[in-house]
């Protein structure tokens, strides 16, 4: 399991290295994305499952609209890829300036990876779970007003894209 985290962290620091990198809205958008699964992986991994299925599902939706606002705001014909020498350098250089700063950081035990119920405990129902009846009974109406509020702001970036193609 220990693996699957050590992966998960290896994705998300490529990941935030491509979005830093990367002048494309495109290229960028699918760096958040893979940073996006990468979080929700080591989440998940720590027993978060049905917290980082959210986190992700909700994350995805809105990334859908900054995406659909930059990719029209950008109209490159040919826009940079992650192969370009420039972007390629950079992202080296990131990956490289991380792999300093966690060799100066690093101790001992910080390496340890341990897992939550490893201590032979009986859980009857993980605490991400036992929220979800909260959200629905106390906020369900931040639910509908964050529901309404990313529908407006599709129709805003509709609007604001439509303006630029005339």
């Amino acid at each position: 399991m220990a693996y699957v985290i050590y992966l998960c962290l290896f994705g998300l620091i490529l990941g935030m290295a491509a979005v830093a990198s990367n002048p494309s809205p495109y290229f960028a958008a699918l760096g958040l994305v893979v940073v996006a699964a990468a979080g929700c992986g080591i989440l998940a991994s720590y027993g978060g499952s049905f917290l980082s299925l959210i986190l992700f599902l909700i994350y995805l939706g809105g990334m859908l609209v900054v995406f659909a606002y930059s990719a029209a705001l950008a109209a490159d014909p040919y826009p940079e890829s992650w192969g370009n020498q420039s972007v390629l350098g950079f992202m080296i250089l990131y990956v490289i300036l991380v792999v300093v700063v966690g060799l100066i950081s690093w101790d001992e035990s910080s390496m340890e990876v341990g897992m939550w119920g490893e201590n032979n405990e009986v859980f009857v129902l993980w605490g991400d779970a036992s929220g979800v009846g909260l959200v629905y009974s106390c906020g369900g109406w931040l639910l509908v007003l964050g529901g309404w509020v990313l529908f407006m702001t599709l129709f805003v970036v509709l609007e604001l894209t439509r303006e630029l193609a005339i």
